[in-house]
């Protein structure tokens, strides 16, 4: 498996060159956000790992500029922030998973392995929805990643997408924020904090007529969140 990491510190680089050599990974180093986005149009790897504050480019715009042209590429972002908010904007850009450093490294060896069976074509993943459905007012096309309301079209991430076709798919059924957190992001990451509480608000900013009286995703107090059609 070829993978594409993307860190200024040169040690750090060549340490992780020498972690994922060892276990017979394929390593493609940059020191910039705009070396790693070249790198990945033409290298196109399997795998991302890309630092936050580097420079030319930083890995929340390198991830979001990388999820315009691949929607399923794993990507976990390392920076030395542990700020809850940075680790947000981390994951609503599409990341699949945020380590804050210093970090062990049969830690992230182990994160990695689990990200790529999660993403692996498994049969449940074949499950997914691949065909228009409607939820209340919304008409949401997997393939195109829109919803679409009349002729107003909303462009939607492929974790909002996860979000609405898990509740689409469990309709009627309370989802707590543990089953949604192992679905939606394959892991019990952040489960006590407010990161999803935060993702949901911004997700009915998007699709909801009335915010404050959603009729996609509704709240059960205490519990998580459901849709009833």
């Amino acid at each position: 498996m070829n993978i594409l990491i993307a860190e200024d510190d040169v040690h750090l680089r060549e340490g992780l060159n020498d972690l994922f050599s060892q276990e017979g990974y394929i390593c493609n180093l940059t020191q910039d956000g705009e070396e790693a986005l070249n790198q990945f149009k033409e290298k196109r790897p399997d795998f991302c790992i890309f630092d936050v504050m580097m420079p030319k480019m930083d890995g929340f715009e390198l991830c979001r500029k990388v999820r315009a042209i691949d929607d399923h590429i794993p990507i976990i972002l390392l920076t030395a922030k542990g700020d809850e908010v940075d680790r947000v904007v981390g994951l609503e850009l599409g990341a699949d998973d945020y380590i804050a450093k210093p970090f062990g490294p049969r830690e992230l060896i182990a994160r990695v392995k689990a990200i790529t069976r999660r993403t692996s074509n498994s049969p449940s993943q074949n499950k997914k929805q691949k065909t228009p459905f409607e939820m209340d007012h919304l008409i949401i096309d997997p393939k195109s990643l829109r919803a679409t309301y009349g002729e107003k079209i909303i462009q939607l991430t492929m974790r909002e997408l996860k979000v609405l076709e898990m509740l689409y798919e469990n309709k009627g059924k309370v989802l707590s924020r543990l089953e949604l957190f192992e679905e939606c992001w394959g892991r019990r990451y952040m489960a006590n904090s407010r990161a999803l509480d935060q993702f949901i608000s911004q997700l009915r900013q998007k699709i909801e007529l009335d915010q404050s009286n959603p009729k996609i995703i509704r709240t059960v107090h205490g519990v998580g969140y459901r849709y009833e059609t």
